[in-house]
């Protein structure tokens, strides 16, 4: 009521301060002038009882509907939000267990690998030896045996020459022990 009782004296202060007739929309001695004046205060009171007693309070519902609104989408966010972290979180723990199982598998396939192929060129190794000192025997064997076939050839290659250069012929056994004296050093050389 006292705003009411504002906007009245407000509306009256023109018409003291114009009255000489300078402003004729505020002259108050006209009929028409104080119809308008009382409607327009009558209008301004009807407006301001429904404005505060119906409008407002409809206004302020809205507005208060949709703050409760904006704060439980706001408290909905926040707990997504925080959901959404603690899955990252999993997620990110979960990768990185899972890398770390990976590698340790990654690690023990190779060491594995490496075992095997260390065993595997151990038996080679072995197999690839015997065979070698197979050879050797075989080489050693073939060797003896063709050292034992160029003795009496070059015994007699050596008799004929010596027969041939000096025109005698020397004794068998001298002959042959020094053969085995030549393919004895040549053997050692």
């Amino acid at each position: 009521m006292r705003q009411l009782s504002i906007a009245l004296l407000l509306a009256l202060a023109p018409s003291a301060a114009f009255a000489d007739g300078e402003m004729p929309q505020m002259d108050f001695s006209n009929p028409l002038t104080l119809d308008q004046v009382f409607w327009m205060a009558v209008i301004v009171v009807v407006l301001y009882l429904l404005l505060s007693r119906w409008g407002l309070p409809q206004m302020g519902k809205v507005l208060e509907n949709r703050a409760a609104v904006i704060a439980r989408d706001l408290a909905a966010a926040r707990a997504a939000k925080q959901e959404a972290d603690r899955a990252v979180a999993l997620l990110t723990a979960t990768l990185a267990s899972a890398r770390a199982n990976a590698q340790a598998e990654v690690a023990k396939a190779v060491a594995d690998a490496k075992a095997e192929a260390t065993a595997k060129a151990a038996t080679l190794n072995a197999a690839l030896d015997a065979k070698l000192a197979e050879a050797e025997v075989r080489i050693n064997a073939a060797r003896n045996a063709a050292m034992a076939a160029i003795k009496p050839v070059a015994a007699e290659a050596a008799g004929s020459m010596l027969v041939k250069l000096t025109g005698s012929a020397p004794a068998h056994d001298e002959l042959i022990r020094r053969v085995d004296d030549a393919l004895a050093m040549r053997k050692a050389a």
